[in-house]
């Protein structure tokens, strides 16, 4: 059968088919993946800070920001200087293992790899493990009579960058210091005997820091200045009775209610006093 010559012609038309999200796409979701991570980082920083102590966030910002290193050889040099020049002294810094000079004076020489750094490690090591002996001596005092378990029920000891603190407070019904004076009780001058004592073992100075609690009245001149500093300077005298040197006393000092120990100011045990067996290289 022949076709026919008017028929209608046919149009095939193709369709492009586009899946996904329009004319957004899916850029929008790596935006927001990158906003979420960047809140969690912030959180995290600000749970850092607030958890952390300065010491702790020192040695974290330390850890992000290290220091290069110096070598201690300007040059890889195998002629007479080994690579350094005769100015050696006068450029690299004086932490190298040895000095250029066969001579060198007494201000240029290198202190060496194994120099001051170790030699304040070494200090710091023997001076915890003195303190460490002088704390168990203190506190292994007790169980010998219930009088000196009595008296230890005051003591506190902790070690700090300054030294080993032993610190003596009031208790509810057992003060160091009759009412608002500077005069100790038995109480104190039994607890600040035992501190010569144990302390006498060793000739590092030592210093006295009075603490006051918080008064609840408002009051025109505060009183605790005078007192923490009058019941610092009785417990330095009480020292020296008790067989301390009196050239081993460093400083006396009276903080008010300025740095209370405890979370309420006006806790009985933030009167006390803290007795500083401090670091030789402080």
């Amino acid at each position: 059968m022949a076709g026919r010559n008017d028929a209608a012609p046919v149009i095939i038309k193709r369709k492009k088919v586009v899946n996904g999200g329009g004319h957004h796409g899916g850029a929008w979701k790596v935006a927001y993946a990158d906003f979420v991570t960047a809140m969690m980082a912030f959180f995290m920083l600000m749970w850092l800070l607030n958890a952390t102590t300065e010491k702790q966030r020192k040695g974290i910002a330390d850890y992000f920001s290290p220091t290069i290193p110096l070598s201690r050889i300007s040059g890889g040099g195998d002629g007479s200087f080994g690579g350094e020049s005769v100015f050696s002294e006068d450029q690299i810094a004086q932490n190298g293992t040895g000095a250029s000079s066969a001579k060198p004076s007494e201000e240029r020489q290198a202190l060496g790899q194994t120099g001051t750094a170790a030699q304040e490690e070494a200090e710091a090591g023997t001076f915890a493990e003195r303190a460490r002996k002088i704390e168990e001596a203190l506190m292994g005092l007790g169980g010998e009579s219930a009088v000196i378990d009595n008296l230890l029920r005051h003591v506190q000891t902790r070690l700090t960058d300054e030294g080993l603190v032993v610190e003596l407070s009031d208790l509810e019904d057992e003060p160091l210091f009759s009412g608002r004076t500077d005069e100790p009780t038995d109480i104190a001058r039994a607890l600040i005997a035992l501190v010569a004592e144990v302390f006498a073992v060793v000739d590092n100075p030592v210093a006295i820091n009075g603490h006051m609690a918080a008064q609840p009245e408002v009051l025109i001149e505060n009183p605790t200045w005078d007192l923490s500093a009058s019941r610092a300077m009785r417990a330095r005298l009480l020292l020296e009775a008790g067989g301390l040197s009196g050239d081993r006393s460093l400083r006396v000092t009276g903080y008010a209610d300025r740095k209370p120990g405890y979370r309420n100011p006006m806790a009985v045990r933030n009167n006390r006093i803290e007795v500083i067996l401090i670091r030789s290289d402080q």
